[in-house]
């Protein structure tokens, strides 16, 4: 194995790209409160994303797309998250469902991603079922937990595959086939279900359809254990998988809070005298220690993620494919990320004591988001668990690696 330290230049992405995130930021964070009050992003801040293309950073460029490396994808999600977690959680969501265009026939591609404004969004549903008919599949189902579905143009439903007869269709090892059905976001019902702790702009909200017709062409399958299955595009990006990308992308978010969160904290505790206390609490031996030892957990798990990243970019770049252990890797580094960063924002609220109780207090915000974070796929303590059976050679369940 290449053990090889990626350059200072590799580990920093694209800064053009990045920049553009940079300068968005300021207005990401001005338009946080309307985002937490209406619990969705607002059409002048949709209006600025789609004009620094931030919805199209892993689009192929065959569909128009900036097809970026997932370096500076993760830089871009930490960097708007540092804003507003919501926000940063869409565009990351966004990143990989946009991923699909690399699946699809050209022209279907293009109806999808063909307009600047395109968003894709999807949501897991247990109760579905997709039944074949003349000319595509009928859907039928309720899926939730759609991340920007509210701003999406299209909608990806999650089914497992039916003949006409009502039978399963199964893969030649006996599992059913299961397949990703894109339909107008204008086919869809949806109910507002996302009254939530934290993510609240997210719109993350439950959606249904009822016997709708999805022609041929329009599906594809996420089997994240075979990543080349289905893929017309020969770029690397589409080597690494979206599942992959998720990881990265989320694990930027949570690194985003971490770092707003202890920003925030430095400032509290300038001025902030705890009752009886003759001093802020910068002055107190046991804050400052704390503080020091959540900047190090952040930098450290961050540092290791981004290394860990663009080395297996720099192997998948090279024509490598993307091996179990790679995928190994990135699931450990992102969830170690998550979860540092989770103790960092921990320690932050903590320390600032009642001051961060109230909503007019960012760490009160960032305390709600990093626990949705934790809460969510890519935050599952049991990864940890996946990780180390892998590296003693035990059977495990590699589904979301």
């Amino acid at each position: 194995m290449d053990t090889a330290i990626p350059t200072p230049s590799i580990l920093a992405g694209d800064p053009a790209v990045v920049a553009r995130a940079e300068a968005l930021r300021p207005a990401v964070e001005a338009a946080s409160n309307e985002i937490e009050d209406t619990r969705r992003l607002p059409p002048a801040l949709l209006d600025q994303l789609h004009e620094a293309r931030l919805f199209r950073l892993l689009l192929p460029r065959s569909s128009d797309g900036i097809e970026t490396d997932p370096v500076t994808f993760f830089h871009v999600i930490e960097t708007i998250a540092r804003g507003d977690a919501s926000t940063a959680w869409c565009l990351s969501q966004a990143g990989g469902c946009a991923m699909t265009a690399a699946y699809l026939a050209p022209k279907i591609a293009s109806d999808i991603f063909g307009d600047d404004r395109a968003v894709l969004a999807w949501g897991p549903g247990p109760r579905t079922r997709a039944v074949q008919c003349e000319g595509g599949h009928k859907v039928t189902g309720t899926w939730a937990f759609a991340s920007g579905g509210r701003h999406a143009t299209w909608i990806g439903c999650h089914s497992p595959l039916f003949g006409a007869d009502g039978s399963p269709v199964m893969t030649k090892d006996g599992r059913q086939i299961e397949r990703t059905f894109l339909v107008p976001s204008s086919s869809v019902t949806w109910t507002d279900i996302w009254n939530v702790v934290g993510l609240r702009g997210t719109a993350s909200d439950q959606f249904a359809v009822t016997d709708l017709f999805v022609p041929d062409g329009y599906s594809f399958s996420r089997d994240f254990s075979q990543p080349a299955f289905e893929r017309r595009e020969p770029g690397a990006l589409y080597r690494m998988s979206a599942m992959t990308c998720y990881e990265v992308g989320f694990a930027g978010v949570a690194l985003g809070i971490a770092r707003g969160a202890l920003d925030d904290f430095v400032e509290t505790a300038k001025t902030k005298v705890p009752r009886g206390g003759k001093s802020p609490i910068r002055d107190s031996t046991v804050v400052q220690t704390n503080l020091a030892q959540a900047e190090i957990g952040v930098r450290t798990a961050r540092a290791y993620l981004l290394q860990e990243l663009a080395r297996i970019w720099n192997d998948v770049s090279d024509g490598a494919a993307l091996t179990i252990d790679h995928r190994i890797v990135i699931r450990g580094a992102s969830t170690n990320a998550i979860h540092k960063a989770r103790e960092a924002v921990d320690f932050a609220y903590n320390a600032a004591g009642a001051t961060a109780i109230f909503e007019n207090h960012p760490l009160e915000r960032r305390f709600r988001d990093i626990h949705t974070v934790t809460q969510q796929l890519q935050g599952r303590l049991s990864h940890f668990e996946t990780v180390g059976a892998w590296m003693m050679d035990v059977d495990t369940d590699l589904t979301f690696v």
